[in-house]
């Protein structure tokens, strides 16, 4: 099945909603990596970048949020890496959205890249006092 048009409006077709969860799942936790690392990574990075300013300061009031953070990013990696490699894959159509190779590498990079600013936060009391 494919996208079907139907005067203005694009309708999916289940073929390509497991395509659709791999992307929000990819994005949910990407976003959620982000913010779990807010606190600590980012002022870490830019103080190391040589940007300052008292406006730093603020990020670490999301230091109790971050557990938080962290425990909606494992749900949503999780899933991700659920739908992308676990998950059996359904056969495409050619010339549609998920036949496309480059639809794969984003969202793999994507929970790739938010699994690495997890891990970071994660452990970032270990590895921090060695930029300090």
């Amino acid at each position: 099945m494919h996208e079907v048009q139907t005067g203005s409006e694009v309708h999916q077709t289940p073929e390509n909603a497991g395509d659709n969860r791999k992307r929000w799942y990819a994005a949910g936790g990407l976003i959620g990596a982000v913010l779990a690392s807010s606190c600590c990574i980012a002022p870490l990075v830019l103080l190391t970048l040589g940007v300052s300013g008292a406006w730093i300061g603020n990020l670490t009031a999301l230091e109790p949020y971050k557990p938080y953070f962290a425990a909606m990013t494992l749900v949503f990696i999780g899933l991700g890496f659920y739908q992308m490699y676990v998950k059996p894959k359904k056969a495409c159509a050619d010339g549609g959205y998920c036949a496309r190779p480059q639809a794969s590498i984003i969202t793999q990079t994507a929970l790739w890249i938010g699994t690495a600013l997890l891990v970071l936060a994660l452990t970032i009391n270990w590895w921090a006092p060695l930029f300090y």
